[in-house]
């Protein structure tokens, strides 16, 4: 049967708006909120990125932690000398006290430090804004411990204001030690301090179970550490469903459905109108379906009668009135009623 030319235009208008609902739902709006320690790939590619299974978190008493990461990373320093502690989007589990040129109230936010001497210097505070920078994915903490010339005074300073600063605090109505909000920004902002980008790579090795981080090196200043970190969770992966969009099975699902009714009805509309046809013959190409269901019927009628022959039958009487004997004695019993009726017949 030839297809109308209106059904194939309805089916490629179909078609075109089901797949531009598609790419509308791929393209990520301004306004979407992209979940923390996430990324997408911002080549353009649609590769989506997850390292939240990387975060270390503090075990919780009588749970269990399968597949859960319970404990800090550790990098080596080898020739700077110096060992580091750090976590991937999150603070260090293990809390850490006493660090050099960090106000006390921001002492759970370090995410990454190393010890010298007996001293915890923080090389930047807790961050979950992964980046995606063309085939590299990056993290970055910022905030750590003073550096540069100015360390040591600048540490002195921040040891002295959180030791004698008060400030009146309007809600409380009493003075409380520490720094206002705008005094310490001032503060931080006017000193350099140590921060830490980590660069993530691909790791498939079915082996690793977890991330490993590597140092790789400090600039001059000891500002700016640098890290790298192989994981599974940095390889590119499809980014999942969002509720409440459209998925690409629905779309896939939408195109089929109106690809058959589009079918059906330009089928119909065309063997109404320009075949005259009138029942079951309006479905286009009945004969064909017709073929197939009549084939369908035979088969399953040849299966049955099949398994009805391997089903064993019941003996009952009619199979004992059929043995050799009985046949015998049907027969003898019709002779002597054929003579009896020749006697009388000729009597």
């Amino acid at each position: 049967m030839r297809v109308p030319q209106a059904a194939v235009l309805a089916l490629l208008v179909a078609s075109a708006s089901a797949t531009q609902v598609y790419n509308d739902d791929e393209v990520p709006s301004s306004t979407t909120h992209v979940p923390a320690c996430t990324a997408t790939s911002s080549s353009g590619s649609g590769a989506f990125f997850d390292l939240r299974p990387d975060m270390a978190v503090a075990a919780e008493d009588g749970k269990t932690h399968r597949g859960l990461i319970v404990k800090d990373y550790h990098a080596k320093g080898h020739d700077y000398g110096k060992n580091f502690t750090l976590n991937i989007c999150g603070a260090v589990v293990e809390p850490i006290l006493d660090v050099i040129g960090v106000n006390q109230t921001l002492w759970a936010n370090v995410s990454a430090y190393y010890e010298s001497h007996g001293k915890f210097y923080s090389i930047g505070s807790e961050s979950q804004d992964l980046l995606s920078r063309g085939r590299k994915l990056v993290l970055q903490y910022t905030g750590g411990s003073p550096c540069g010339p100015d360390a040591e005074s600048a540490t002195k300073k921040s040891k002295r204001d959180d030791a004698n600063a008060y400030f009146y605090d309007d809600e409380d109505d009493a003075l409380v030690p520490g720094l206002r909000k705008s005094e310490s920004s001032a503060a931080v902002n006017a000193t350099r301090r140590k921060s830490t980008t980590i660069s993530f790579l691909c790791d498939r090795d079915p082996g690793s179970t977890q991330a490993t981080v590597s140092f790789v090196g400090t600039d001059p200043d000891e500002c700016a550490y640098f890290f790298e970190a192989r994981s599974l969770h940095a390889c590119a992966h499809a980014e999942p469903h969002k509720p409440g969009s459209v998925g690409p099975g629905s779309v896939f699902g939408l195109i089929l459905v109106i690809a058959v009714l589009v079918y059906i009805l330009g089928g119909v509309f065309y063997n109404r109108t320009v075949a005259h046809a009138r029942g079951w013959r309006q479905l286009p190409n009945y004969q064909l379906w017709a073929g197939i269901w009549s084939f369908i019927s035979d088969m399953f009628f040849i299966l049955v009668a099949k398994c009805l022959r391997l089903v064993p039958s019941r003996r009952g009487y009619s199979h004992l009135s059929s043995s050799p004997s009985s046949r015998h004695r049907n027969s003898e019993a019709e002779n002597r009623l054929i003579d009896q009726l020749d006697e009388e017949w000729d009597d």
